[in-house]
């Protein structure tokens, strides 16, 4: 299923539930033609049962000795065929241990001569109620009621039995021509269902198409064009407005990569230029002082000239030493001046442009290392950054500072309980240019660990998302 397309889907769907609601609608059908029959055929033998109730009464009535158990087979035997017949009803007598006495249905081929124990018992426990025994038989439903028969003073005098056949043959022939007509009605339901899946599938899915080849082909590299659908859905709308603002994006991260690309490029432009122009200068430089030797062992006329062209040539040179200087620390981070740091005081002095951050420092003593106070403070703010943005989505963000040492080691750790790092991430975290954030340069936590490295020191981390993450930097202490 999870191959299929979502037309294919849509239009399944569909058609499963109009097959499903009509086998529910046949289900039902038949079901309430079997309940309905099942009642019909209960009423319809209470009624027979009501109605030979009567019948007995009047002919015990009217009986000219007092009925007993024993003679009540004699009197009633006269009318038995006749009830029978008018009420159109076969019945048995049974005695009241349930032998049995008398049966309408002279050519009963398996009468039931004794009645069974169990169903004796439960006729003693209520007298006044009928007991229905339901059995098949050849596919056919049979009921068959008892009851008491009593005399004038309410005493037992006898087991009666109406068995009744269920004939739904008329109620089946019904059903069945009910169920032919729901089916003619389905089959053009299912084939409009079709019809109309097909169109509701294709329908949705057109403007996901369309969605789908602007998908394909959208590049980074390329302009690319914007979605532009008329009576769409709410949700297609929501799509299209969603892929045409990732276009937008895809712009401007296009523009950002390209001026990053182009300050790349021209870093190593650089690096090359300076390069290409320090490797002549040595030796024309030393070339031109010993010439200037030799010619100072001549005239003096000469020695003027040559010492002016020569002064003149060093001071070019001096200049595009100078400029090739500037274009190689232009393409290189500058290492900074190392120094006895009171590192204490310069974390201090940096955190003071965080007053408005939810910040806590704790310094267990004074500490001192060999650093550059520019670097120290680099490091302060990048990680400072990195926590605050961190906690920006926290309703109660903090941020705890802490210096701390032994004899050989300072370390600033810096800890922010916002969303932290991922396990996927971590071990790209200190890679240049890799960054989580929509803007920077990814270059903020690769130039901590490098000034950490160029003094000796380290950087290691641990975070616990949305609960706690934790930098920490280590420079060798002095005294």
């Amino acid at each position: 299923m999870r191959f299929l397309s979502l037309r294919a889907r849509i239009f399944i769907a569909l058609i499963f539930l109009v097959v499903v609601a009509s086998l529910l609608i046949a289900g039902v059908t038949i079901f309430q033609y079997s309940e309905q029959s099942n009642a019909y055929h209960e009423q319809r033998l209470e009624r027979k049962e009501n109605q030979l109730k009567k019948r007995i009464t009047y002919l015990l009535q009217d009986a000219a000795t007092k009925v007993t158990p024993e003679n009540l087979s004699t009197i009633f035997e006269p009318h038995k065929q006749q009830t029978a017949d008018v009420l159109n009803i076969n019945f048995r007598i049974y005695s009241l241990s349930g032998v049995l006495m008398s049966s309408t249905q002279l050519m009963e081929t398996n009468p039931v001569h004794v009645l069974p124990k169990t169903l004796l018992t439960q006729l003693q426990s209520n007298p006044l109620e009928h007991l229905i025994d339901v059995s098949t038989t050849d596919g056919i439903r049979m009921r068959s009621s008892y009851f008491y028969i009593f005399d004038p003073d309410g005493l037992p005098l006898a087991i009666l039995n109406v068995p009744y056949f269920d004939d739904d043959s008329l109620s089946s022939l019904e059903l069945n021509a009910f169920l032919v007509r729901l089916v003619q009605v389905y089959v053009v339901m299912l084939i409009i269902a079709i019809i109309l899946a097909l169109i509701v599938s294709s329908y949705i899915t057109q403007s996901l198409e369309t969605i789908s080849v602007k998908l394909n082909q959208t590049k980074l590299a390329k302009s690319n064009t914007k979605i532009e659908l008329t009576k769409a859905s709410k949700e297609i709308s929501t799509l299209v407005e969603a892929y045409n603002h990732m276009v937008d994006e895809l712009e401007q991260s296009a523009v950002k990569l390209a001026k990053s690309q182009r300050e790349v490029a021209w870093r190593e432009m650089a690096k090359q230029v300076a390069h290409e122009i320090k490797n002549p200068l040595t030796p024309m430089r030393l070339s031109i002082q010993h010439f200037e030797q030799q010619v100072a062992k001549g005239s003096s006329k000469w020695k003027t000239q040559v010492h002016e062209f020569s002064q003149t040539l060093i001071q070019q040179i001096d200049t595009m030493s100078a400029i090739a200087s500037a274009f190689s620390q232009f393409a290189a981070m500058p290492t900074g001046q190392s120094e006895r740091l009171n590192v204490t005081v310069t974390v201090q002095r940096a955190l003071e442009l965080y007053k408005d951050a939810p910040i806590a420092l704790k310094a267990d003593e004074t500490y001192y290392a060999q650093l550059d106070a520019t670097q120290l403070v680099r490091i302060v703010n990048n990680l400072m950054s990195n926590a605050i943005e961190a906690c920006a989505e926290v309703s109660k963000p903090s941020i705890l500072v802490h210096l701390f040492g032994d004899k050989k080691a300072v370390c600033l750790s810096v800890q922010d309980n916002g969303k932290g790092i991922s396990e996927a991430l971590r071990d790209r975290i200190f890679e240049p240019t890799f960054t989580t954030k929509t803007s920077g340069m990814g270059l903020g936590l690769s130039m901590v660990k490098s000034i950490a490295e160029a003094y000796g020191g380290k950087v290691r981390f641990e975070s616990n998302p949305d609960v706690a993450t934790r930098f920490e930097v280590c420079f060798p202490r002095i005294d």
